[in-house]
């Protein structure tokens, strides 16, 4: 099934999330449909909130970008119940654009290096380490899960310059090739 995407302006981009076990209706179904809608709208990752649903769930798949970014060769997961537990100090600029903000691209600083627990698909306890591009995609799906947007991190100046954008996109007024909602 493929999901609309929640875009600009819907509360449930802005909640904290909660933690799901095991009993989750439906996990593995809910885990595969999500990985369609990213791919349905050419995103390398998806997390529950930008489909309507408060829960502490992301999944990535950045191999699309591996000829320019070598560590994302394989970067196939889905993250349940992730907690970022160290990030380094030196911090890296690059482009972030987001589905759930159509058509806005800002540059954004984000640390470096992260070490993230986590539980996989099968329920597994996971620790490890992600370094550069595959730190930034990791921590801009985090930071969904925390009720935030990539456009926190950055000036206000840009913001100000974004603000008719996200004016609209809050309204519903929002063009791309995959389906959105707005949620009230």
């Amino acid at each position: 099934m493929i999901y609309p995407i929640v875009v600009y302006g819907s509360p449930v981009l802005r909640q904290e999330t909660v933690e799901i076990d095991r009993s989750y209706p439906e996990l593995s179904k809910l885990i595969e449909d999500m990985f369609d809608t990213m791919y349905n709208a050419d995103g390398i990752g998806l997390a529950a909130p930008q489909i309507g649903l408060s829960i502490r769930l992301f999944v990535i798949d950045a191999d699309a970008l591996a000829e320019d970014f070598p560590e994302c060769k394989g970067f196939k997961k889905a993250f349940i119940n992730p907690q970022i537990i160290e990030e380094s100090d030196d911090l890296e600029s690059y482009s972030e654009g987001c589905l759930s903000l159509p058509g806005i691209s800002e540059t954004v600083k984000r640390p470096s290096k992260i070490r993230i627990k986590y539980l996989n698909e099968n329920f597994e306890l996971c620790e490890d380490v992600y370094e550069h591009f595959q730190a930034r995609v990791v921590q801009h799906e985090y930071d969904h899960l925390q009720g935030h947007v990539f456009i926190d991190h950055i000036s206000p100046i840009r913001r100000q310059m974004n603000k008719s954008k996200l004016s609209n996109m809050a309204k519903g007024k929002v063009r791309c090739h995959y389906r959105v909602k707005l949620q009230k």
